[in-house]
């Protein structure tokens, strides 16, 4: 009997080249491919890399040459990055994933369809949920464009499993993920020798493992589920216990000067601007349901929401992105930063 045939899109991104390293060694793939703008960093022979932007018509004739019976979307970007600034988030997350999606239907060999998408669907409210179910999306209101470019995208994906109940479609709504090897803007705001803080706010989180991650994201290669799945730890934590684990003096500060404030300092001390949907979460956190990433795609997280940052904090621990700071030293730093 013929093996699989996979196709991971978004193939130079962190997520899809150890997603490429782990199905390469399984026997039951027969071909392996990815597709990015550029070739990914690990060397990875098993796999075929086909050079393609995810924006541009071209997907809809290189993907259907490759027979592919699952294709893993691994390209929606959460922040900018290097030849990736602010402004192309939109076109790269919505116009890709549209491209994407029509090329999917030239695809008469497809048979799954997985996209690593955010929970940043379900928005950073006050007044919220404990824990967000998969129903309860767009149920608050999207107010960052990352927000509403995620509900977006996802509307398409939707559809298009309406259109294609053969498929089988899943979309996986991930927390932001945490790992002494990642290297985004919230790892940097979390390194910073005193941390800034929203004065008189303390966030529920959730911080995804990046183990976790990647295994979640393997499970769903795997299991036949549809529809969106919450992949997230068990429990949530505090901001301040976070900062009390990785051993990190909080600055806090008041609320309408912090995304400006952490925005320039950052620039300066090299960690990076933190952006709306950040802000919003270190403002009013975010915690999901994670029952069905535990009972219907099989898989069971090895940290919960603590023990991811115990594990982070122990594998990090004497990391600076930046000089070492006295926080007074750093209190006057974002004093000019304002100014």
């Amino acid at each position: 009997m013929a093996g699989r045939r996979v196709v991971i899109v978004g193939v130079a991104s962190h997520w899809g080249q150890e997603l490429a390293r782990r199905l390469a060694l399984d026997p039951t793939i027969d071909y392996l491919a990815g597709i990015d703008i550029e070739p990914p960093t690990a060397d990875l022979e098993r796999m075929d890399f086909i050079e393609a932007d995810i924006r541009g018509p071209l997907l809809s004739r290189l993907l259907p040459s490759t027979e592919a019976d699952t294709i893993v979307h691994c390209g929606i970007l959460w922040y900018p990055e290097a030849g990736r600034p602010a402004r192309v988030l939109h076109d790269v997350n919505v116009i890709g994933t549209l491209q994407l999606l029509a090329a999917c239907e030239r695809t008469p060999t497809l048979e799954r369809l997985i996209v690593r998408g955010s929970a940043a669907i379900y928005g950073c409210e006050g007044a919220t949920p404990y824990f967000f179910t998969e129903d309860m999306a767009r149920t608050l209101p999207l107010r960052t464009r990352f927000q509403r470019d995620v509900s977006e995208l996802e509307a398409y994906v939707e559809n298009f499993a309406r259109r294609h109940p053969a498929l089988v479609c899943c979309t996986l709504r991930c927390q932001p993920e945490i790992g002494p090897e990642l290297d985004t803007p919230l790892i940097r705001y979390l390194d910073l020798p005193a941390v800034p803080t929203q004065l008189g706010w303390d966030p529920r989180l959730q911080f995804l493992h990046a183990d976790d991650a990647h295994g979640a994201l393997e499970a769903a290669t795997r299991a036949p589920v549809r529809g969106p799945v919450n992949v997230a730890p068990s429990g949530s934590i505090s901001l301040s216990h976070i900062l009390r684990l990785v051993r990190r003096p909080a600055l806090p500060i008041p609320h309408p000067l912090f995304g400006p404030a952490l925005e320039r300092l950052g620039k300066r001390l090299g960690a990076g601007p933190l952006y709306g949907d950040g802000v919003r979460l270190l403002r009013f956190g975010r915690g999901v349901d994670n029952r069905r990433l535990r009972t219907e795609l099989g898989y069971e997280p090895r940290f919960d929401a603590e023990g991811a940052i115990r594990d982070f904090a122990s594998k990090s621990a004497g990391r600076r992105v930046g000089p070492a700071l006295h926080p007074g030293d750093l209190a006057g730093r974002l004093s000019e930063a304002l100014r």
